[in-house]
């Protein structure tokens, strides 16, 4: 068999059981994923988002529930100009909330916002339950007033302070 039909023969075979891989993994086979940051699909994750919560009586903010039941309303990142990745990033990735970590995401959302709003930053917990299923879980986890920063006073304080 000359070196043209070996090629041949191989891209065939190759073609072969890509094929066969993808058909039997839904469409997907993780070398050749179009979709690489999914080949952690099923694992925990953590991510953060903000709601408006000036009207919002005291007894409810600290309330953890789902998506679906948030006190406030939505507080777009795009429309104040905050990348929603980095945003996410800021907060569930920091382990001591100090002054200057606090400062810091302040900063980032935009003070003049803070100084007419109440907003709660929440950490939205989601895993995977049985084959099927996702359960999401909101925590209010920082409000920002016009003057102060308040923890969670239902968190223990290894939540904002770990070593």
């Amino acid at each position: 068999m000359n070196s043209q039909k070996k090629i041949v023969r191989i891209t065939l075979i190759s073609l072969l059981a890509y094929a066969l891989l993808v058909a039997t993994h839904k469409g997907e086979y993780w070398p050749f994923s179009i979709y690489p940051m999914f080949s952690k699909a099923g694992n925990p994750w953590t991510r953060a988002l903000v709601r408006d919560v000036t009207n919002i009586d005291d007894d409810f903010l600290w309330k953890i529930s789902d998506l679906e039941n948030l006190n406030g309303s939505p507080v777009p990142m795009r429309k104040i100009g905050v990348d929603q990745i980095d945003y996410s990033n800021f907060v569930s990735k920091t382990q001591q909330w100090d002054k200057e970590r606090i400062n810091a995401l302040r900063t980032m959302l935009g003070e003049k916002y803070l100084s007419t709003n109440d907003w709660m930053i929440y950490k939205v917990h989601g895993k995977l339950i049985g084959d099927d299923s996702v359960v999401v879980n909101t925590v209010p986890y920082l409000l920002f007033k016009a003057d102060t920063t308040v923890f969670n006073p239902n968190l223990n304080k290894s939540d904002y302070f770990r070593k």
